[in-house]
């Protein structure tokens, strides 16, 4: 049976002083012609996507939870008539 090779590793969290990266393979953002220059992105959870598939379906349910919520000055107002 062979002894394993220990190897001179570095702590795992730790970074390398300088890394070599292969610039002939890259390739240009096949993303950044299609969003627009004020789009937001954002990561959703797995469960989340699962059930909206697509950005559409995402902000048409985000813009519905928006649309009912009173803004600014109107919710203030509601609120002193009501007594809160």
């Amino acid at each position: 049976m062979k002894k394993a090779r220990r190897t001179n590793r570095s702590k795992p969290d730790e970074l390398a002083r300088s890394y070599r990266f292969d610039y002939s393979k890259a390739r240009p953002n096949r993303f950044a012609g299609v969003m627009s220059n004020d789009a937001v992105v954002v990561a959703l959870d797995p469960d989340v996507a699962r059930v909206y598939r697509t950005s559409r379906q995402v902000n048409a349910a985000l813009r519905a939870t928006l649309s009912p919520r009173p803004s600014g000055k109107t919710a203030r107002k509601a609120k002193r008539k009501r007594g809160e």
